[in-house]
């Protein structure tokens, strides 16, 4: 195993995967396969793997230099559409054109105990941007207004927020999606900031812990329900069930009265909620569960049904039970809904926009656009980019298509790494890159 020779962090993130692997249980492989047959509906699972310290291996962050930009499809042209942010995370786009770009960290983490946790949160912390975290935790209002595919002029639209993610307007209702709460703030198109508090529709599961802080937001076609992905407060119960109540599941939220319900559940992490533009079925991404081996769980996308179950913390994909979680539950196993579509292993969905508009070619119309953020506990690094899976009849079809790549230069350091997307009102894809603090934007080459 070669060790990477770029700055002392590297060296001490490599130290720990080699570290880590002293402490794989006898008979375990570390092998690492090609993960190109965890895509898609049928994806191959091989045998799980166990571990008392998982192998952590991170991307060295170093950003983007010197006018360098991502890398994109044959047919497509990039430009940065904002740079200079404070890790934006998502990305809204308004019906006036303007963007919001979502700039968020992490909530304060709980106490740490145990040793692994300590040496996760730590190698986990790497992954970020340089540099300093004031100014984030707040929406940023972006304008084009000359219609040259850059923002001249930005402005802070609401700040002091508590870890921020998801956004949705409905009327001159806008909602944000904060680690704890979703917050109601009125919203008026010509002005570029709010001042006026924000009130409280509901609460959202928040801390002490708040392992997956990060909550996506999306208002039902006709305005009356909103609906919200909370993800696990650990891996895989390790905090203890009782730290999951409402979790890892996603909510329909009431948007008059704020009541809610759990819409469907068994869903580690769920991000990245659109409406498929033909069925106007509620779709997800969904990021898995760790430390079972570099090729496994592959996260997903998947339709979501009302009611359905989708196995976390008990199985995976399908009827594939997870050893670690006691007590098991053959009941719910039982009726685990299998997922539609695999993104392979470690991938990190955190953002899915379905395409409808026509700046794009043809190729890209009703399919849906992924943007991975990136693995950090397998050798061989897997997602830091954007694909395309194309759909027909209301299903994937076909392999995903590499639409945005370049986050990893040669050397496997981090350049950037892509979370939310949208897509614009010229129909272009927006795509925020949470480490090179900038906002993407991906247009046919001759637009």
């Amino acid at each position: 195993m070669s060790v990477r020779t770029q700055s002392p962090r590297a060296h001490v993130t490599a130290a720990v995967f080699l570290g880590a692997a002293v402490f794989i249980l006898p008979g375990c492989s570390r092998n690492e396969d090609d993960p190109s047959g965890q895509i898609g509906p049928n994806p191959t699972l091989p045998a799980l793997t166990q571990y008392l310290i998982p192998p952590m291996h991170v991307a060295d962050v170093v950003g983007w230099k010197g006018g360098e930009k991502p890398i994109v499809a044959p047919g497509l042209q990039v430009t940065a559409f904002a740079t200079g942010l404070k890790h934006p995370r998502s990305v809204y786009v308004l019906p006036n054109g303007d963007v919001l770009a979502v700039e968020s960290i992490a909530p304060p983490a709980a106490s740490i105990k145990r040793p692994k946790d300590l040496i996760m949160g730590w190698i986990e912390s790497m992954a970020t941007s340089a540099g300093s975290n004031e100014g984030s935790n707040r929406i940023t209002l972006l304008r084009d207004a000359d219609g040259d595919g850059v923002a001249e002029t930005r402005s802070i639209f609401l700040d002091h927020l508590r870890s921020p993610f998801g956004v949705a307007l409905v009327g001159n209702d806008l909602y944000v999606a904060q680690t704890d709460e979703i917050t109601r703030y009125p919203y008026k198109s010509e002005e570029t900031g709010i001042s006026e508090p924000g009130t409280k529709l509901t609460d959202l599961p928040g801390g002490p812990i708040d392992h997956h802080w990060t909550k996506s937001l999306l208002a039902s076609e006709d305005g009356s329900l909103l609906y919200v992905g909370i993800g696990s407060n650990s891996n895989i119960t390790e905090n203890g069930i009782q730290a999951e109540a409402g979790r890892a599941s996603i909510w329909e939220v009431d948007r008059a009265s704020g009541r809610h319900r759990i819409f469907a559940d068994g869903l580690r992490n769920p991000n990245g909620l659109s409406w498929e533009p033909q069925t106007h079925a509620l779709w997800a991404v969904v990021n898995e569960r760790d430390e079972l081996g570099p090729n496994l769980v592959p996260d997903y996308m998947t339709s979501v049904k009302e009611g359905g179950f989708y196995g976390w913390p008990y199985s995976y994909f399908g009827g594939n039970v997870d050893p670690r979680v006691m007590p098991q539950r053959p009941d719910l196993v039982a009726k685990a809904i299998v997922p539609d579509y695999a993104l392979s292993s470690h991938v990190a969905p955190l953002g899915m926009a379905f395409y409808t508009g026509s700046n794009l070619p043809e190729t890209y119309r009703g399919g849906a656009f992924v943007g991975e953020h990136g693995s950090w506990n397998r050798q061989k690094f897997n997602g830091y980019k954007v694909i395309f899976v194309p759909f027909a009849d209301g299903k994937p079809k076909g392999l995903p298509q590499d639409v945005v790549t370049g986050f990893l230069n040669a050397n496997n350091q981090a350049r950037g790494r892509p979370v939310g997307l949208a897509v614009d009102k010229a129909g272009a894809l927006l795509v925020a890159d949470d480490v090179g603090n900038t906002i993407w934007r991906i247009t046919a080459a001759n637009r």
